[in-house]
């Protein structure tokens, strides 16, 4: 029998559950992909079942269940801060300090009772973890590496804000820490903040606007924001922030530095936003570039392991791999804290005597992230049928064929197969895919797919061994978290480029794929393999053989304020929401113009949280 350990991470944003056996994940799971509410925080009941039912058991199986921090040391460093900023953040506390008192310090009993109310077993011992060790257990034990260095840098965990391991087979050492209020991650969500987006969802918008503006504002920051020590250690100046006394990450002094008041979410964007996403993207590299270089030195080791949510940096990675720093790097595809839940079981398998064999054969144990729930054809037409609507059922060779023809002639298609994605990034599971190399394609699939920002950038799915034909790519990037430029060789003149600035840059056709090239030669590259996702890499065969292009567009297969699809359900529904125009759902193939009429209550994009 199989030793299982149930991971849970709650109760802050992206709750998740993820199981491992015998010190492999078997399977994981964010709580919004089931609920629909998008970074729900809830405890992660239904991605508990989920990850129960794909691997087999039930509760009484499992030996024990990990939880990613601990809460008793968090609630220490919350009075700690409310205390030393008083008498100001006073109601921001008095606020708080009800939901501590009353469960959030008792967390471990709340998970228990919740366990208990799935009805699925007998609970089993509950353990709790650090954030930070929960991170970098899921960093390190999953990746390719016998021993490497292991960075993890955030928001804030109980204390600490960055920390720095050296994992060696089954062990992880911490060697160095920094600790809240200094963080990395809140000077990130901080100009995320001002600059009009939500923190703990939209540091991804601000890292797309960066490349449209120049970095005027970071010597500014340098100077009266962050201390950076030539080791990558800072410090911050607390003078300019607000999160220590309450519910805003910035005030006053913030808005005097930088020439003004916040914009207003879905105010417009000027060049004040461009070039203080600029300027911030600058100086986080700096920071991540001295910490790698300070890993490197303190540990030895030629490897590097990243988790953390300022490891969903994807520009900042790449730094780090064009920097050549460390002769690799492996990133946990879930890095944020949905991952914790993962590296709380990790660490505890570990220490339940689990083994880690894999490193003899170069590969990572997340099987291409795919970890989440999976339909299979029966269920799947079940499904259609039961909703009357048409489709062709194909093999899938035939299935890649069709749809690359479809791709090939300009169409946008929703891709659902097999096991769902875990972690933030569609990695052709659960995916909207569309033709590169058409120069429209990024304006239609952001405003009428997505229904989002025309800033923001589209990533490229590419067939792992033409990779280097279309990207500066030093190492393959699975799971869609290394930014590199556009080869040079796939460049064309910019003709029309002269006094061009902010959203013009737009306009401006790039290279022979200029659906994912961002307005400065760059892009958010996923290499794929037979062996990660066959499905998807057959698709990029077909398209590659009809067009002699290797590379799709490929973005999460939902709308702007909804979590990923996950269910035959979500899928479709998103299908006729959209002008998605086909959509391939296992191997079953459906048009648009053939659906019926597809009939909703009101205007469902009025009821779209901004993000």
């Amino acid at each position: 029998m199989s030793d299982l350990v149930l991971g849970i991470s709650a109760y802050y944003h992206d709750s998740a559950a993820a199981l491992v056996s015998d010190g492999l994940p078997a399977a994981a799971a964010q709580e919004e992909r089931f609920s629909r509410v998008r970074h729900d925080p809830a405890f992660p009941a239904e991605a508990v079942r989920s990850c129960l039912r794909e691997a087999g058991a039930e509760l009484g199986d499992v030996s024990a269940v990990a939880y990613y921090e601990d809460p008793a040391l968090k609630f220490r460093r919350v009075l700690s801060s409310y205390l030393g900023a008083a008498p100001r953040g006073f109601a921001s506390f008095r606020q708080t300090l009800p939901g501590w008192l009353s469960w959030k310090l008792r967390t471990a009993d709340t998970v228990r009772r919740e366990l208990a109310g799935l009805g699925l077993g007998p609970v089993p011992p509950l353990v709790t973890r650090r954030h930070h060790e929960s991170h970098a257990a899921s960093a390190f034990f999953p990746s390719p590496y016998e021993s490497a260095a292991v960075l993890c840098i955030d928001g804030v965990g109980e204390w600490a804000t960055t920390t720095l391991w050296h994992g060696r087979g089954t062990g992880l050492r911490q060697i160095a820490e920094l600790r809240f209020p200094h963080s990395l991650g809140l000077l990130y969500s901080a100009f995320t903040y001002f600059c009009g987006f939500k923190v703990d969802s939209g540091e991804y918008k601000l890292m797309g606007l960066a490349p449209y503006g120049t970095p005027r504002y970071a010597q500014v920051i340098r100077e009266r924001l962050i201390d950076i020590k030539p080791d990558g250690s800072f410090r911050l100046n607390m003078r300019y922030f607000e999160y220590l006394r309450g519910q805003r990450m910035t005030g006053e002094a913030f808005e005097r530095l930088f020439g003004g008041p916040r914009r207003s979410p879905e105010g417009p964007l000027t060049e004040r936003e461009f070039d203080l996403a600029a300027s911030v993207q600058q100086v986080t590299e700096e920071v991540v570039l001295l910490l790698a270089g300070t890993a490197r030195k303190l540990t030895g080791e030629s490897k590097l392991c990243l988790a953390g949510g300022v490891a969903l940096n994807c520009v900042a990675n790449g730094k780090v791999i064009e920097q050549g720093i460390f002769d690799e790097v492996w990133i946990q595809p879930a890095a944020g804290d949905a991952g914790g839940s993962l590296g709380a079981a990790l660490a505890v398998a570990m220490e339940r005597g689990a083994g880690r064999d894999h490193p003899a054969s170069g590969r990572d144990t997340m099987s291409g992230s795919l970890l989440g729930p999976a339909y299979g054809d029966d269920a799947i037409a079940a499904y259609l049928d039961g909703k009357g609507v048409p489709y062709t059922r194909l093999d899938e060779d035939e299935l890649a064929r069709r749809v690359a023809d479809g791709l090939a002639d300009g169409k946008i298609v929703g891709w659902f197969q097999g096991r769902m994605e875990f972690g933030p990034r569609a990695l052709g599971a659960r995916s909207i895919l569309g033709d590169p190399r058409d120069p429209a394609m990024q304006s239609a699939m952001n405003l009428k797919i997505k229904f989002r920002e025309s800033f923001r950038p589209f990533a490229p799915s590419v067939l792992a061994p033409d990779a280097k034909d279309y990207f500066d790519l030093d190492q393959e990037s699975p799971y869609m978290l290394v930014v590199s430029d556009v080869a040079a060789a796939q460049r064309v003149e910019a003709s029309d480029s002269a006094g061009a600035t902010g959203l013009d840059l737009l306009r401006i056709q790039r290279s022979t794929i200029p659906a994912v090239t961002h307005v400065d030669s760059s892009a958010r590259v996923q290499t794929v393999t037979e062996h990660g996702n066959a499905p998807y890499h057959r698709l990029l065969e077909a398209f590659k053989e009809r067009t002699g292009c290797p590379v799709l567009v490929n973005t999460s297969f939902n709308v702007r304020g909804e979590p990923i699809v996950n269910s035959p359900h979500d899928a479709y529904t998103c299908f006729m929401r959209t002008d998605i125009d086909l959509l391939a759902l296992g191997n079953f193939l459906l048009h648009k113009e053939e659906q019926p009429e597809w009939r909703e209550d009101g205007d469902w994009r009025d009821a779209i949280p901004l993000d």
